[in-house]
């Protein structure tokens, strides 16, 4: 009796320990990641539907399909409340401290600050903000989901001269916080436009905390600027939108596709009156597409937002590109880890996230993701319209689409 006993004992420890191991031969530890993220400071809103968008999907792969080769993702989430010296603790700690996997950094200024601790210890990191500095040599384990703010300066640029009417040439002026995500668009800007025959006609930049820009505006009217070029967060371009009708201008408005969050809305409500379009790089609830039916999948399943949200789809997206790298790492590594979670991104070609963002390459010396673009018109009623087709700026010509160009 007792040797039976001790005999299903043993049985019992060996088929734990099977089911403890990969196939691999390595132990079945979380896949973890660490996210550093703005939680509480400014532009809190966006950072913490980054985070919920981010969470929700890793547990849609950790409930529906038990994880990545029988590993479940986890999140180490880490509030930087807005601050570099904040990001750049948080990443030292998940590489030292947590020994993560892969790691997700935010602002363009956090992003940068983290950068060399990301390349000491050689862990692959996604940056949210897509600073196009981020991506400057030396570029290695510094990834974007998609197109950086070049590409946004490139895409605006290139509507507004499809859509200008009159000889002379299209008068842009730049209202851009004092900060590097603010400054993103500027090189970029006065670059191109000097290619396309566009006039960069002012510059007004502010601190973020600035709650009247009646003067900045007033300057850009006075120059006879007919186009602002927003590169600001959401409740700026509310408090932007109100100082233009105190002072009766109604030039065109455009940002970039951090022009909006969950916030944006309610404090715009009869403020945005459809005259904002943005460069937005992914997919909309008109496209109809399998992310777009994911997206719906994910809300249905959640909750945590009841519409389409520009913040939460970017954590979703993240999130997505990391999981795929896992995946690629076990199915041509045998293994999932740091190095070859980057090796398998950088052997990304054309990877297709059914629309949820444009697909995916990463190359040993392009980590930039794609360069495709278009333009969406923001409704006061939470609508995203598509006012262009899909292009690669610089490339491929843009498409004004028919009956929907129109800004208010």
């Amino acid at each position: 009796m007792d040797k039976r006993m001790g005999r299903s004992l043993l049985l019992a420890f060996f088929l734990c320990l099977a089911w403890l191991m990969l196939p691999g031969g390595t132990w079945a530890k979380n896949i973890r990641v660490g996210a550093a993220i703005n939680m509480t400071g400014p532009a809190s809103t966006w950072g913490q539907f980054h985070a919920r968008g981010m969470q929700d999907y890793f547990r849609y792969v950790n409930e529906t399909r038990k994880g990545v080769a029988g590993r479940q993702i986890e999140t180490i989430l880490v509030d930087t409340g807005y601050k570099v010296p904040e990001a750049v603790a948080a990443v030292r700690k998940f590489a030292v401290q947590d020994e993560v996997d892969m790691i997700a950094t935010w602002g363009a200024g956090e992003g940068l600050a983290a950068k060399p601790i990301v390349q000491k210890y050689r862990i692959p990191a996604i940056n949210y903000s897509t600073s196009w500095e981020i991506l400057q040599e030396p570029v290695a384990y510094m990834y974007l989901p998609f197109g950086s703010y070049k590409m946004d300066c490139y895409a605006i640029l290139e509507y507004i001269r499809a859509i200008h009417k009159g000889r002379n040439p299209p008068k842009v002026g730049l209202l851009t916080y004092n900060n590097a995500y603010g400054r993103s668009i500027h090189q970029p800007s006065r670059e191109y436009a000097k290619k396309i025959g566009i006039e960069i006609g002012a510059v007004e930049e502010f601190p973020p905390k600035t709650v009247d820009l009646t003067t900045e505006l007033l300057r850009m009217k006075s120059k006879g600027v007919e186009y602002v070029f927003f590169q600001v967060l959401p409740s700026t371009i509310v408090t932007a939108l109100k100082s233009a009708d105190r002072i009766g201008y109604r030039p065109m408005f455009f940002g970039t596709w951090t022009s909006t969050d969950p916030d944006f809305f309610k404090l715009g409500k009869g403020v945005i009156k459809d005259r904002l379009a943005i460069q937005f790089p992914g997919g909309v609830p008109s496209d109809k597409s399998p992310g777009m039916k994911l997206m719906q999948v994910l809300r249905e399943r959640y909750r945590t937002v009841d519409r389409f949200d520009a913040a939460y789809w970017e954590g979703v997206s993240v999130a997505m590109i990391m999981e795929r790298a896992f995946i690629r790492a076990q199915e041509k590594y045998k293994t999932i880890n740091p190095e070859t979670i980057n090796r398998a991104m950088e052997s990304f070609r054309n990877e297709n996230f059914g629309g949820l963002i444009p697909a995916v390459t990463y190359t040993p010396k392009d980590h930039g993701a794609s360069f495709t673009a278009r333009i969406v018109r923001v409704g006061e009623d939470g609508s995203f319209t598509p006012l262009t087709n899909f292009y690669v700026p610089g490339k491929e010509k843009i498409k004004i689409l028919s009956g929907k160009s129109k800004i208010r």
